[in-house]
């Protein structure tokens, strides 16, 4: 008898496959989804008593598709009694119900991402979208995860539903010349999914563990289908190494713990085969893109058996040319670090200088945390412990807060070292 928690993760599994089978047949995706729900709804009430069907699968897609049959029905009824137009009126084979789950392909669940990563909807909107379409999520999940509340995230999710219909955008693969573009948004939205999860922007908790499953999960998924392209095996490569490191970045007290004092026994050493493997493998035959330096960099740290062993002439190289390929004001702010190691930190305080006026990164806690870390390392303890200070007035994440905090009050008050 499958348990309660059972069906859970199954309903999850099988809910994007549902919403792909009903989307390819019907089109229509905000009754999709709609119908999805209602239909995950009844097994959820149903199966722990009544068992799980032989093939769970089909029984979701059959009982949704009904839904969806009659909410379109009802739609066209509406519109007869309004326009009294006949040509209004679906034919009768689009109101069959779809085909079984095995016309279900990971292509499918390719399409739909796509589909969730339209270039009219916000990146929040996209983000939304796809854990809720893609990734299963129930809204209540989404909201708990960005730490909104649920009526939010479900009008999030609703508009982004709504804009993908004004668009009238069909279920298939775009066009050639726009598919690439596409799959670099779809990569996007998966990299801020993880880095929510890696490090999450606000609320108690650093590391929110089912969002960067998630990613991942998504990110194994495409590169299955797109094994050559070179920044689908960088962004998987970089999500593996980054994730490796969980277990060592919080204390038993849940306190984060930095990269240079982590325990590196505790990282997870197949992540990190699995990782320098694929960034290894992609280095040596795929165009260079942002994400395979990011997973280049990421594989120096995590093969250095101590943080002293570190390449760091390697790390400012790669970041260097980071900056070269994808200029942003974070890829600054970490070559600002890796040249303090390399060249000391006047080094890096003088790459610091510019962002202050960069509006996009100027009243963010990272700069400040640099500016604090880097001007300890120079001496100059009390101007570092006030960038400390400020570093914690501006994070809404509470483990940052408090080691930031832990970092100030280590450092006296008013003298120069």
């Amino acid at each position: 008898m499958i348990t309660d928690a059972g069906v859970a993760d199954l309903l999850r599994r099988s809910a994007p496959k549902v919403l792909v089978a009903l989307v390819r047949h019907h089109g229509h995706v905000d009754i999709a989804e709609d119908a999805v729900q209602e239909a995950l709804l009844a097994a959820a009430t149903q199966w722990p008593e009544q068992g799980v069907p032989a093939n769970p699968l089909n029984w979701l897609i059959t009982v949704a598709s009904r839904r969806m049959v009659d909410q379109l029905r009802s739609e066209q009824a509406r519109k007869r009694r309004e326009t009294s137009a006949a040509s209004m009126a679906l034919p009768d084979e689009h109101l069959a119900p779809p085909a079984d789950a095995d016309a279900h392909s990971d292509d499918d669940t390719l399409t739909l991402l796509f589909l969730c990563c339209h270039p009219e909807l916000s990146p929040a909107s996209q983000v939304a979208l796809t854990l809720r379409a893609v990734g299963g999520l129930s809204t209540a999940q989404i909201a708990r995860a960005f730490l909104v509340p649920e009526p939010t995230m479900g009008q999030r999710i609703s508009r982004a539903k709504q804009r993908i219909k004004a668009t009238g955008a069909r279920f298939g693969l775009p066009p050639g010349d726009e598919r690439e573009e596409r799959l670099r948004a779809v990569l996007h939205v998966l990299y801020l999914i993880f880095n929510e999860g890696y490090t999450t922007t606000s609320g108690p908790d650093l590391q929110r563990a089912e969002l960067t499953g998630e990613a991942i999960r998504l990110a194994r998924l495409v590169h299955g289908l797109l094994p050559q392209d070179g920044e689908v095996c960088g962004l998987l490569s970089l999500m593996l190494l980054c994730e490796s490191r969980r277990h060592a970045r919080t204390g038993p007290d849940d306190e984060l713990i930095p990269l240079a004092e982590q325990d590196r026994g505790e990282w997870d050493q197949a992540l990190i085969a699995e990782g320098v493997e694929l960034i290894t493998g992609t280095l040596t035959r795929a165009p260079l893109g942002p994400y395979q330096i990011q997973a280049a960099i990421a594989a120096v740290h995590a093969e250095a058996a101590r943080a002293e062993d570190t390449d760091w002439q390697q790390v400012l190289a790669l970041y260097e040319l980071l900056e070269k390929l994808a200029p942003n004001p974070v890829a600054t702010l970490s070559r600002a670090v890796a040249a303090a190691m390399v060249h000391g930190p006047d080094a890096g305080l003088a790459l610091l200088e510019p962002l202050s006026a960069d509006g996009r990164l100027a009243e963010h806690h990272r700069l400040h945390a640099v500016r604090a870390h880097l001007l300890e390392m120079a001496g100059d303890l009390a101007a570092a412990r006030a960038s400390y200070l400020l570093a914690a007035r501006l994070t809404t994440s509470l483990p940052e807060q408090r080691y930031l905090r832990r970092r100030a009050a280590q450092l006296p008050e008013d003298q120069r070292s």
